[in-house]
């Protein structure tokens, strides 16, 4: 069961294989700090989380790195509207950011840089650019010549001569960032310093990184010359993705990374999702209108990562009822395993279905297809629970449903699916399981003592709880409504 990816850079699907034996170096595109995370995050970052999770499951070793970008034009406009700065910006969305990705069970990553913990990174690489004549200063700005790297546009199939075509006509001649360039394609390392703007002091002038350096410097620091996976969105590859290419292999003249994974976007309604059509909808905004963020996990899942996905609200209902699927198949062991008898220790895996999830996912992370593998178990389970409600007993081995429950509980765990345990096996009043089965025993003294009204009184009190009893000849059941 090798595992194979899809490669933007080659446009195929090929067998994953490492730098170093056994372990992955990943580095993941993150947001650009100025705003709260949308949907359009919550995918990407789902996603990205899911294939790492994945990567450990079957035994790498994964060292994981997400970036802040807290340099930008955006930031700072926000700082000049709200009379704040761009640290304060950057400081105050970052909170947010972590606020949302823990509500949406994303793991944290390994290390989180930021563009300004990175400044000596980024001048060393312009300053090696411009040693190998890739770069040039012009006026206190330093830009990438394009031209003297002879493979740009290999990972977005774009080529000069096709884009020049269609730019001369939207070129503005009288832009002085145009005037400094000695090429239309050349692209800026490092911005002179503007007034009222932070700056950091460089050979080159006070000034500012341009956005592709800040992410080919974070590689390089963290990770190295040649990381396993790049990730990040579809809308990245060009002109960011390719820029990073084409800064970094000009310096080390080593490939940047072995595999560029992308995840599609996120349209509303078939619609592209923007501020100005209304339909921008933050994840914090969706959670806090009472959407299960397992519901919006699930969601992610069953599309396929590379594909664009439609947000609708049909579709965020399907995949809502999907997570009470798998949620009753996750708590069953919770609400049935001491009836079951089932020991403390940990059960052993469903080889033969773990083989299947794993055979599905390894081709280039199809988690849609591993989704199916936990319906299968969540829905047998869920189908034993009702027997053993309404007939006291299952028709499969108390054995076989703990080593299913336990399958269930790894796999949903390699999906980031997870049910909040204390909350789902507690009625609204606090009863425990071990409450409910303590006033069962007494509602049974009273029957035996023909106290028949202080029976009926247990009786309607659960009821009240929203707890049903079925008395019969091999005793007394409960279920939650």
């Amino acid at each position: 069961m090798t595992l194979t990816l899809y490669n933007t850079l080659t446009r195929r699907q090929e067998p994953f294989e490492t730098v170093e034996a056994g372990k992955v170096k990943m580095y993941y595109c993150g947001v650009t700090v100025y705003d709260y995370c949308h949907l359009g995050h919550a995918r990407a970052c789902i996603v990205w989380d899911v294939v790492r999770r994945y990567l450990q499951f079957i035994g790498y070793e994964v060292r994981y790195i997400q970036n802040f970008t807290d340099i930008d034009d955006k930031i700072l406009n926000r700082a000049c509207v709200e009379h704040s700065s761009m640290e304060a910006v950057a400081d105050r969305f970052i909170k947010a950011y972590f606020e949302d990705m823990a509500r949406l069970g994303i793991k944290e990553a390994d290390e989180y840089p930021r563009a300004t913990h990175t400044m000596n990174g980024i001048q060393r690489l312009i300053h090696e650019l411009e040693n190998k004549g890739f770069a040039y200063p012009a006026d206190g700005d330093v830009y990438y010549a394009v031209r003297q790297f002879a493979e740009y546009g290999k990972l977005s199939g774009r080529k000069l001569e096709d884009m020049q075509a269609g730019k001369s006509d939207r070129v503005n001649i009288e832009d002085p960032e145009y005037q400094k360039k000695k090429d239309p394609f050349d692209f800026a390392l490092w911005k002179a310093a503007r007034p009222g703007e932070p700056s950091w002091e460089s050979p080159w002038g006070a000034g500012r990184p341009g956005w592709h350096i800040e992410c080919s410097a974070m590689v390089r620091d963290r990770l190295g010359d040649t990381i396993d996976i790049h990730a990040g969105g579809a809308d990245l590859i060009f002109p960011h993705h390719e820029n990073e290419i084409a800064q970094s292999e000009a310096v080390t003249g080593k490939p940047l990374a072995r595999y560029w994974l992308h995840n599609g976007m996120v349209k509303v309604d078939g619609e592209k999702m923007s501020k100005s059509l209304g339909n921008f909808t933050t994840i914090r905004d969706l959670l806090d209108r009472g959407v299960d963020p397992m519901a919006v996990r699930l969601f992610v899942l069953t599309a396929q990562y590379r594909t664009p996905i439609d947000f609708t609200d049909e579709a965020i209902a399907a995949a809502t009822n999907g997570w009470h699927t798998i949620k009753e198949g996750l708590l069953f062991g919770y609400q049935y395993g001491k009836k079951l008898g089932w020991g403390v220790g940990t059960a052993s895996l469903l080889a033969e279905t773990v083989e299947r999830f794993q055979e599905t996912v390894n081709n280039d992370f199809n988690f849609p297809g591993g989704l199916t593998v936990l319906f299968e178990l969540a829905k047998e389970l869920r189908r034993e629970g009702n027997i053993i409600v309404h007939e006291g007993k299952t028709e499969t081995s108390p054995d076989e449903l703990q080593r299913q429950w336990h399958t269930l509980l790894t796999l949903a765990g390699v999906l980031g699916l997870e049910a909040e345990i204390e909350a789902e096996t507690q009625t609204s009043n606090g009863l425990s399981d071990a409450e409910i089965e303590a006033k069962i025993q007494q509602r049974q003294e009273a029957r035996k003592g023909k106290n028949f009204a202080e029976s009926d009184r247990i009786r309607n009190e659960l009821q009240a709880e929203g707890i049903t009893l079925i008395d019969s000849r091999d005793g007394t059941r409960w279920h939650r409504n």
